[in-house]
């Protein structure tokens, strides 16, 4: 058996669609893991938050994402979309149902609920286009199958439960079996998500619990890139990646590959290849356990829309364990993602994800303890394998905030200064 991940940009239209049942259709003893329609993610944010803080657009963002996915049927299916409609209807109706009752006073049990429609609604649709096509295939909600702990928007899997579902559920050879990524249900039956890009994660799993033979992601990209196409001219695809490798590449923010994907599959050795669906039959990246060193070209990660936060003790005193603990209490407690730190005797730095809803709480909480300043809107690059001239091609005429430097990596944060496209 082997795994196939398709992002959401992969199925944005009728044509991508197609284009995607070409490829499954060469093949048998498959599961695929199919995420949210290309921006259906972002659009049930807005909706989470326009219902969970009673704003008058609610219904608007429901009957914008309800009719979004009712023109993609008829552009897909043509005339033979009863089927559909009805299977999709009932889930429409439901999310219906959901946003007409006052919400619970935790949001991220509400985001779940809502956010988690989007691969129910992309996976009914694939599902019923094979079938279309004669390519026959088995729908599974994956939340049987994945169970979770209660910490939502960011679940942690409960492998032995999950394990012994999806060997019963995934138990049949030759079948192509298509569900969804990014999400799961816990103990008390309640929808949870496994975070952002989780649906790599998903996929990484399965394979680990059943034992595939290999991992293949999909993407608009030939590979793993050693830079953002989008952003650097010079970028170019990496051939080969260690578990390893791409384990620090993860780490570091690159976007191919989620930072959990990674582990399940080094576990049992599991190959992962990462390859472009716009050209199915070329090589991609491989990630693999290697026996030897690689000789790698500098690789660059870009992380936008930071903050770079900086505290100081109001009495001088130094920050050490006590101090530290605490403040990284308060980043676990709001659940501020840190990409990096820097401290000195009396002052501590912490580049964070600038789109924390939480980010104003956090800094209350800080102040009542340290002096606390910040700037917005900075930009984090990582730069692997460094060289002279690498560092000088990112940080030319820009003022460095922050920088550090090891063997191997060499990280600034700097002011943004606007789109980077070198």
């Amino acid at each position: 058996m082997k795994v196939y991940k398709f992002g959401g940009a992969s199925i944005k239209n009728a044509l991508a669609l197609q284009n995607v049942a070409q490829i499954i259709s060469k093949h048998n003893n498959l599961i695929v893991v199919v995420s949210a329609i290309d921006k259906t993610t972002n659009a049930l944010e807005r909706l989470v938050n326009s219902y969970f803080y009673n704003q008058d657009d609610k219904f608007l963002l429901f009957e914008k994402i309800k009719d979004f996915h009712f023109q993609y049927i008829n552009e897909a299916f043509g005339g033979h979309s009863v089927e559909v409609r009805k299977l999709l209807g009932k889930y429409f109706d439901e999310l219906n149902g959901r946003i007409n009752i006052a919400p619970s006073k935790n949001y991220d049990l509400e985001y779940d609920g809502i956010v988690s429609f989007g691969e129910l609604f992309s996976t009914v649709i694939f599902s019923e286009y094979l079938k279309e096509v004669g390519k026959d295939s088995v729908f599974i909600d994956i939340r049987d199958v994945i169970t979770t702990d209660s910490n939502h928007r960011d679940a942690k899997m409960l492998w032995e439960r999950s394990t012994e579902k999806a060997r019963n559920v995934f138990c049949t050879g030759n079948n192509i079996y298509i569900t969804q990524g990014f999400i799961g249900r816990d103990i008390n039956s309640n929808c949870t998500t496994l975070g952002r890009e989780g649906s790599d994660y998903t996929a990484s799993a399965l394979a680990y619990m059943l034992d595939a033979e290999n991992v293949t992601i999909w993407k608009d990209v030939p590979g793993i890139m050693n830079a953002d196409p989008a952003k650097f001219k010079f970028a170019e695809k990496l051939n080969v990646l260690s578990f390893r490798e791409a384990v620090e590449l993860a780490f570091y923010g690159a976007k191919v590959i989620h930072p959990k994907t990674i582990k399940p599959i080094e576990n049992k050795n599991i190959p992962l290849y990462v390859k472009s669906f716009y050209d199915p039959d070329s090589e991609g990246t491989e990630i693999k356990e290697l026996s030897y060193k690689l000789d790698l070209i500098p690789i660059y990660i870009l992380k936008s829309n930071q903050t770079l936060l900086s505290i100081w003790s109001k009495d001088f005193s130094f920050i050490v364990e006590e101090n530290m603990s605490k403040i990284f209490g308060l980043f676990a407690k709001y659940k501020i993602k840190v990409n990096i730190t820097q401290n000195s005797a009396v002052s501590f730095s912490a580049s964070i994800d600038g789109d924390s809803r939480n980010f104003d709480s956090l800094i209350s909480e800080l102040q009542e303890d340290y002096f606390v300043k910040y700037n917005l809107k900075t930009e984090l690059i990582t730069i692997r394998y460094y060289n002279p001239d690498s560092i000088e091609k990112m940080t030319k005429g820009r003022k460095i905030l922050l920088e550090q430097r090891s063997r191997n990596t060499a990280r600034f944060v700097m002011e943004y200064v606007g789109e980077t496209n070198i």
